[in-house]
């Protein structure tokens, strides 16, 4: 079978979800070839192995931390020179996305980035994608080269399929261009004790109808009762009322959760070409005639200040 090159997100040796789940749509096209970067790339092993790495390409090196993208970029194509794949995944985050579209260039070969789903098909993988602000669903597929293919968080279930996960040390040559922009300085992001917001399950956001920072407090009560991320939209962050970190829409961040709460947001296309894929999305506004009302699976017309906190009280009495 097929082998499918499945670049590896993790932090210190803890893969995250979204490589996890980049190995299920791996094993739909052939057999995962994981290969992690950088501290920790052997500890990741064993959840890779857990959920379908055939094998672990491993390499660490000063350059991965060092340094941005371009010496990622050299390893990854040392690791498709290797073993020769028949796609290429990547997570669809902002550096996933640069490391893809390099790799692309250098190995003379097609992209798909912000896809949501991915098949089997006969001239090769076909990905879904969601297209113009998420107003249209098509399927593509590379017709030049090695499909690479940036998958965007939450497009699959996670499931475990026991695999051999050997580790295997990779060889790589950094090109000269890899030294080029060297990171001088970190800063570790305060943690909120929330799941990352691209990658949670659930997320609630608050828009302009919330009317002020102090009470985006309603918002992330009914997060935190949910165990779910927290978004803004765009009005929300440009009146300093939450970070831009935040912002989920077309200039913002895109997410595809399971369970999308819109409170107090009209539903401009701005904000829907951000989480108009999410699979259940719930809209509270006062405004009958809102937008998002037109997108959504369920509607309530009320006022967030009653609404919400009613929500919450529930979800934290069924919790209890």
């Amino acid at each position: 079978m097929a082998e499918v090159l499945v670049y590896v997100d993790h932090a210190g040796g803890a893969v995250r979800k979204p490589t996890l789940e980049l190995l299920t749509l791996a094993r739909r096209i052939g057999e995962p070839v994981a290969v992690a970067l950088g501290s920790g790339a052997e500890n990741t092993a064993a959840a890779l192995a857990e959920h379908g790495a055939v094998k672990v390409l491993t390499a660490d090196a000063p350059e991965f931390a060092d340094y941005l993208i371009v010496p990622k970029v050299d390893a990854l194509q040392a690791a498709y020179e290797q073993v020769s794949p028949t796609a290429v995944l990547v997570p669809s985050s902002a550096e996933g996305k640069e490391i893809a579209a390099r790799l692309a260039v250098r190995i003379g070969s097609g992209i798909i980035t912000d896809a949501v789903d991915l098949e089997a098909g006969e001239a090769g993988p076909v990905a879904t994608q969601s297209a113009f602000a998420a107003s249209f669903t098509t399927k593509s597929r590379i017709t030049k080269g090695t499909p690479v293919i940036a998958v965007k968080p939450n497009s699959a279930a996670v499931e475990a399929a026991p695999a051999a996960g050997t580790v295997e040390a990779l060889t790589v040559s950094f090109s000269e261009k890899a030294t080029g922009t060297k990171v001088v300085s970190r800063t570790p992001r305060e943690s909120t004790g929330r799941p990352e917001l691209t990658e949670a399950a659930i997320v609630v956001s608050g828009g302009r109808g919330v009317n002020g920072a102090e009470s985006f407090a309603v918002i992330e009560a009914l997060a935190d009762s949910l165990g779910a991320a927290v978004g803004a939209s765009r009005a929300a962050v440009d009146a300093g009322w939450y970070p831009h970190t935040n912002q989920v829409g077309q200039t913002g961040k895109s997410v595809s959760p399971q369970l999308y709460i819109a409170s107090g947001i009209s539903g401009a296309i701005q904000h829907r070409a951000g989480m108009q894929t999410s699979k259940t999305i719930v809209a509270i506004n006062k405004d009958a005639d809102a937008p998002i009302f037109d997108l959504v699976d369920y509607g309530v017309v009320g006022d967030l200040f009653d609404v919400v906190p009613q929500l919450t009280e529930e979800v934290n009495n069924r919790k209890g």
